[in-house]
């Protein structure tokens, strides 16, 4: 018996060597132990191999008893105590003055950050953000959001998960396929980080709600593929006052900016004064989009999000960054505000443009 337990040690420390995950090392010991168990029913009694590896299997089967009720006791242990986190992030409030032992822990990684710290991760978790669209864009916009611990999250969104959808929209999954994506992201979101708080809204953007909407929120990401939509998220938030991160995608080819009139960058309209044709930009069901594109995009957008709110390092305002996945190519430009925009400029309008702001489409 002797003999199988220094094997088994020595398994177990060369698997350590060799960076085989522990899994793989329990693995290489359950079956050692199941080898030893048959040698001990197989061979008959006084048999040499028999002898040297224990010579009686009661003594394995005694043994592998306690190791399971050791496992068991662990598991059981285990359980309970994702059960005492999960209440005490249910029924603690979700912006308290100070972070949780468990916070502290999850967000060690940012705090360590020079440019973020503890401050900046406060910052974070007393943030308001609000998401328009749980599409492409949307899905690692809001998962990075809620991971990276920012206190509310607002997603609107009025469409439901579809078989296509799931290329690129990472948040949701095939379980979840016909459920509204502003629920199932929802559920993604809070499964991820239940420290946040998620406010779902299943319905369309349309102008009579915009701005209410808006006014709630410290800052928007614009995640849509609707032009009406864009125009009317870029008014309310030059009228709120509120940075807009908007990002957006086609085929191999993503770009992102942050639009903030507010502090002398330009807005939406600015750089892009009219809607193109709907043959010059075509949808991504019409055109196709790569699936990991999104994700990077998206995750872009989650990163702007946080210098903003953390006043971290040099946002994209005044600039938009390109990225050719097709290359690997990345590019800035630089961005001016216009004189004559009608949203920011010296005779900007009173209201949207006139047009049919009803959809709130997603990428």
């Amino acid at each position: 018996m002797l003999l199988v337990l220094l094997l088994g040690f020595a398994l177990f420390g060369l698997a350590t060597m060799l960076r085989v995950p522990i899994q793989g090392r329990a693995l290489m010991i359950g079956l050692l132990y199941v080898a030893v168990l048959f040698l001990q029913f197989a061979l008959p009694i006084g048999h040499p191999l028999r002898e040297a590896t224990g010579g009686a299997p009661e003594l394995w089967l005694l043994l592998g008893g306690f190791v399971a009720l050791a496992l068991a006791y662990r598991a059981v242990l285990s359980r309970l105590r994702r059960r005492v986190l999960a209440r005490e992030a249910a029924e603690m409030p979700k912006t308290p003055d100070r972070f949780s032992q468990t916070e502290l822990e999850r967000y060690a990684r940012h705090i360590v950050l020079r440019e973020l710290g503890g401050p900046g991760q406060k910052r974070l978790k007393e943030a308001r953000v609000l998401v328009i669209g749980a599409g492409g864009l949307g899905a690692p916009a809001l998962q990075y959001l809620a991971a990276a611990g920012v206190g509310t999250i607002g997603v609107i969104d009025d469409d439901v998960v579809e078989n296509a959808n799931l290329q690129r929209q990472v948040i949701h999954s095939d379980a979840r396929i016909g459920m509204p994506k502003v629920f199932s992201a929802q559920a993604a979101m809070e499964a991820q980080n239940p420290y946040v708080t998620v406010r779902p809204y299943h319905r369309r953007l349309s102008e009579e709600i915009a701005g209410e909407l808006v006014a709630d929120y410290d800052l928007i990401l614009d995640g849509t593929d609707n032009f009406d939509t864009r125009y009317l998220v870029n008014w309310v938030a030059v009228a709120a006052g509120k940075p807009l991160i908007s990002g957006a995608l086609s085929q191999w080819e993503g770009q992102l900016s942050v639009f903030d009139p507010a502090r002398g960058a330009p807005c939406y309209q600015c750089i892009f004064p009219e809607a193109p044709a709907p043959h010059l930009a075509p949808s991504c069901a019409e055109a196709g989009v790569l699936g990991p594109l999104p994700g990077v995009v998206g995750s872009m957008m989650a990163v702007e999000a946080v210098k903003l709110i953390a006043e971290a390092g040099a946002p994209l305002r005044g600039q938009m960054l390109i990225y050719d996945a097709l290359y690997g190519e990345t590019r800035t430009i630089a961005l001016k505000p216009r004189a004559d925009c009608p949203v920011c400029g010296q005779d900007a309008a009173q209201s949207p443009a006139d047009r049919d702001h009803t959809q709130t489409g997603s990428v």
